[in-house]
């Protein structure tokens, strides 16, 4: 058999895998329970972008970041591509077929991708966390970008000094936020109490995602109060209070002061040892729940009792950051689904609890398919 034929063969081999997976889907949900308008497709892996596959199919059932990459492929007519344009065609390929589930190679995406950032252009494993956040960071960009094409003049003052004239230029407005913020886009205030005058200062500062520390045999919502747990400042490390005017001992913390649309949880499953002078994997069970409502809120949070739906979930599987797989589970209209790169698959709601990590405790089924980051959507905006 010649080149031409093995290469035809692998593909249909592939088809009829496809084919299969689909056709099973379609059996498991049911043609009376199929909801309308929305479509199931796994991505096609191009050796290594399972690290991607994952967090686009979670960023798609994350509704209303769909909606507005949509709107945006609807609105925006140019012939610039960037990746956002790329993600915008990937996103409506999928959601304009004609068939309820089948694959998708997201061909044009991967390719603008691996142009945009160097680190992307090979075969090694990529990590689904650092993938994520250049993605909402480089689309903001071109947003940012897009509109200051069209309104040049947006976010200049009158009283703007020239480059060249010797002065400071006096510093522009902060861009107004985009879609991204909108959506991911939470406030921290870091709350520093001076503990000789008992005075309370605070400093805010923005994050699209919490990154959280792990312990063994726990759960998010410990994961989220150790996150603001009380540290004193002393010794070495005392804060210099303005009102004392002298370095004085502390106590600080941080809290949440605006709650995001969409929360976004990194476990921080790799961590660098240095005895054996490399990064190794932290698989400890760690319980995320369907429901979430956040406990570590500021006394002058904006929106403190937001209550949370579990939505997506990227899981890797491996023993370390440098091995390993990336597959994601999402929930829609309901039901949980699997998606491991081409392959899509219905699963119940009790499976999530096979992607909490290892525990220690004797006779109880190990698995080194852990959740990695957690998108949980507030029930508000549904």
């Amino acid at each position: 058999m010649n080149g031409s034929s093995n290469v035809k063969g692998l593909f249909a081999c592939i088809n009829e895998k496809m084919g299969a997976n689909a056709s099973q889907l379609e059996r498991e949900i049911g043609s009376d329970h199929f909801p309308p308008n929305e479509h199931f497709f796994g991505l096609v892996n191009f050796g290594n972008t399972c690290y991607s596959n994952s967090v686009l199919q979670a960023l798609y059932f994350c509704k209303p970041f769909r909606e507005k990459v949509l709107e945006y492929k609807a609105k925006n007519k140019r012939s610039k591509e960037t990746l956002l344009t790329c993600l915008a065609d990937l996103f409506y390929s999928i959601a304009t077929q004609k068939k309820k589930v089948g694959t998708i190679a997201p061909k044009k995406f991967i390719a603008r991708l691996r142009k945009e950032k160097e680190d992307f252009d090979n075969y090694m494993q990529q990590d689904a966390h650092e993938f994520l956040i250049f993605l909402m960071n480089h689309v903001n960009e071109v947003m940012l970008a897009e509109r200051q094409a069209s309104q040049p003049n947006v976010g200049k003052s009158k009283n703007d000094v020239q480059p060249g004239s010797g002065q400071n230029q006096q510093r522009k407005e902060k861009p107004e936020p985009t879609w991204v913020h909108e959506i991911f886009q939470g406030v921290l205030t870091n709350e520093t109490k001076c503990l000789n005058c008992e005075t309370v200062s605070s400093k805010d500062e923005e994050f699209l995602d919490l990154q959280v520390d792990v312990d063994q045999n726990t759960s998010i919502s410990h994961c989220l109060k150790r996150y603001s747990n009380t540290e004193t400042l002393c010794s070495e490390d005392k804060f210099k209070c303005d009102n004392c005017r002298s370095y004085q001992e502390a106590q600080k913390r941080m809290l949440v002061k605006k709650l995001p649309m969409i929360l976004a949880l990194h476990l921080k499953r790799f961590k660098y040892v240095d005895q054996l002078n490399r990064y190794v994997k932290v698989s400890h069970r760690v319980v995320f729940p369907l429901e979430l409502r956040l406990f570590n809120t500021s006394d002058d949070a904006v929106n403190p009792d937001r209550l949370y739906d579990l939505v997506a979930v990227v899981i890797h599987c491996g023993s370390g950051p440098n091995r390993g797989h990336y597959i994601s589970i999402v929930k829609s209209h309901g039901f949980w689904l699997l998606f491991d790169d081409d392959v899509v698959e219905k699963i119940e709601a009790s499976a999530i609890e096979d992607f909490f990590g290892l525990t220690s405790e004797p006779g109880i089924p190990k698995s080194s398919e852990t959740g990695y980051i957690l998108f949980y959507q507030s029930r508000d905006c549904n």
